[in-house]
């Protein structure tokens, strides 16, 4: 009879699985918050930061959705060593990537968008969710996933 040998988890799993959940939390808080219009949460932005989110187009709104919900599925997923945590990241990359590169190529965001941490954070996003789908797939490929 054959047997599979169990492939203990390796604590950088445990690691980036937490830490991924967490980023992830926080982008499906400030997706709900802002497409929920609360009101105590839209106060830290500008009334042209504000103009610019609602003037958005309706299908980004799509892409942000898949980016921040297919990385919070995927955290849970890699947490839990399912193997479609590697298509639930890939599916995240694809909405940063799509969203975030509309917002960054295609329109004109104010200013105050693009200076400090609000200026560095789409490019942040966008390599967290890279790193977060390599690091799935590598895990996979290691067998580390199931």
């Amino acid at each position: 009879m054959a047997t599979t040998a169990q492939v203990r988890t390796p604590v950088h799993l445990w690691v980036v699985g937490v830490l991924a959940f967490l980023w992830n939390c926080f982008g499906c808080y400030d997706y709900l918050m802002t497409n929920l219009k609360s009101q105590a949460y839209l106060a830290q932005f500008t009334a042209d930061q504000i103009a610019y989110m609602d003037n958005l187009p309706r299908w980004l709104t799509a892409f942000w959705a898949l980016g921040v919900w297919g990385g919070l599925v995927g955290s849970i997923l890699l947490l839990i060593r399912n193997r479609y945590a590697v298509w639930a990241f890939g599916a995240s990359f694809v909405g940063a990537v799509i969203g975030l590169g509309y917002q960054l190529v295609i329109t004109t965001m104010p200013a105050s968008m693009k200076q400090g941490m609000m200026g560095v954070m789409p490019y942040v996003i966008i390599l967290v969710t890279a790193f977060l789908f390599w690091y799935a797939w590598n895990a996979e490929k290691k067998g580390l996933l199931h």
